[in-house]
């Protein structure tokens, strides 16, 4: 269990992503280019298995925007997109299902 002020340390955003490609000589990582509000940054994820990239042009994910940058196969992930895994091990986005705009703050 984690307190509320740990919680609230978290800060959960709506982003589009702009642009995803496979990131070379990796069988799971993808590089996105994403939109959160007038801002654009790279995220590193692991969701080639389950993602084409030419799929996830224009989806509106939650991302957690004040994770600490990370380097993935030499490029800077600067933040963590959020998904869900079944028990099966079939991995989902989070994403928004109404328009709201980029940057919106989820919580």
């Amino acid at each position: 269990m984690i307190n509320y002020d740990d919680f609230a340390k978290l800060d959960l955003r709506i982003a589009t992503i702009l642009s995803a490609e496979k990131v070379e000589k990796s069988e799971k990582l993808v590089k996105l280019v994403v939109k959160i509000g007038e801002e654009q940054r790279t995220l590193v994820a692991g969701i080639s298995k389950f993602y084409d990239p030419v799929e996830l042009v224009n989806k509106r994910i939650v991302v957690l925007a004040n994770l600490e940058p990370r380097k993935l196969k030499g490029i800077e992930s600067q933040g963590m997109l959020l998904a869900a895994e079944s028990p099966e091990g079939e991995l989902v986005l989070l994403t928004a299902d109404k328009n709201i705009a980029d940057g919106a703050k989820v919580g």
